[in-house]
């Protein structure tokens, strides 16, 4: 076949795979710490349990992405300090993020994390690397539905303008 041909693995990552996959495992981590303190700021448990599941797919993206740059010889990016335990009442009421801020911040990160991994999807020239980032795609995809739909049921979508009454169609 030529250049860059067998098993995926053994080709070596281009400078733009390794930019990406560092720059993804310090965006994991960073989100890691930052889902950590929205749970601490929400109320309700369905968010909770969402803000846990997004968590735990945050630390498989950053230890998947670090094992890869390993192999490859590159060091992974550092994590940042974990944060220590709080409660929701040691949060004073000024300072806290509520249940209907929280869900929109958490959708708003899954959609750039869409985007994210279409474009090192569409810039891989590696199989693993873009079927790895397809299956990112796929679960952020999968979580953006569940927030959708949990910020429905609980009344936290502010939907923008509607078209209530739609234009009849003119024929041509």
């Amino acid at each position: 076949m030529g250049i860059l041909s067998g098993n995926p693995k053994d080709n070596p990552l281009h400078y733009g795979e390794i930019y990406d996959i560092w720059q993804f495992s310090m965006v994991a981590k960073g989100g890691i710490s930052t889902y950590s303190a929205l749970k601490i700021h929400a109320g309700d448990n369905d968010l909770k349990k969402f803000l846990d599941q997004c968590i735990d797919q945050a630390k498989l993206e950053a230890e998947e992405c670090d094992e890869l740059l390993k192999e490859n010889g590159i060091a992974p990016p550092p994590s940042p300090p974990a944060r220590p335990e709080a409660r929701l009442e040691d949060i004073p009421a000024g300072a806290r993020f509520a249940d209907n801020e929280i869900a929109p911040m958490v959708a708003a990160d899954g959609a750039a994390g869409l985007v994210a991994c279409s474009q090192i999807m569409g810039k891989s020239i590696r199989e693993d690397v873009g079927a790895l980032f397809a299956k990112y795609h796929a679960t952020k995809m999968a979580n953006g539905l569940k927030i959708l739909r949990m910020s429905k049921e609980k009344g936290w979508l502010v939907p923008p303008p509607l078209q209530i009454k739609r234009p009849e169609a003119v024929e041509v």
